[in-house]
């Protein structure tokens, strides 16, 4: 059994770094901007809330990379639990994402797909290149809740939480 401080020999920090954040559950979201186009996300996070500020990161040689760098907004859209096939469809590369989706251009001119737990749309007021990825922040402009449980990306599958399912030792 190793520690937490040993090393396998031959393991690269990517692969290190890989390795570890597949123990780590996040939400996944579709963000979406004009165009349109669309990819699954699982960086999103929230920055600040004096100004409401959000972020994601992005591959820099992803397909949908020109199409966040030209646009001014996006909107994310926070998956629930019975949307993994619509989390694996902005996932793929090389194909329509939008294809057979219900979606509508919001006021904003990003698509707004329908049925998403909850949607928030922001204004880009930064891209900053970092290692392979680029840094995306955008400042809120809208957002719209409906509820549900939400969809959890971990070791690489799909799956949901339900709140006190799992008393831990802090619970």
């Amino acid at each position: 059994m190793t520690t937490l401080d040993e090393r396998p020999p031959t393991a690269t920090p990517a692969e290190l770094l890989r390795r570890t954040l597949r123990r780590h559950a996040s939400g996944v979201v579709v963000i979406t901007v004009p165009g349109p186009a669309g990819f699954t996300a699982t960086s999103f996070t929230s920055v600040s809330l004096e100004p409401a500020l959000v972020s994601f990161y992005l591959a820099s040689g992803a397909s949908t990379a020109p199409a966040v760098r030209a646009a001014d907004v996006f909107t994310v859209h926070v998956l629930h639990r019975g949307q993994e096939e619509l989390a694996r469809a902005f996932a793929r590369s090389g194909t329509d994402r939008f294809a057979g989706v219900p979606w509508q251009e919001g006021p904003h001119g990003t698509p707004l797909l329908e049925g998403a737990t909850a949607r928030l749309t922001a204004r880009r007021v930064g891209l900053h290149p970092v290692g392979d990825h680029l840094l995306v922040v955008g400042e809120v402009l809208a957002a719209d809740v409906r509820g549900g449980e939400p969809l959890l990306h971990h070791d690489g599958g799909f799956g949901g939480f339900a709140p006190g399912a799992g008393e831990g030792p802090w619970g």
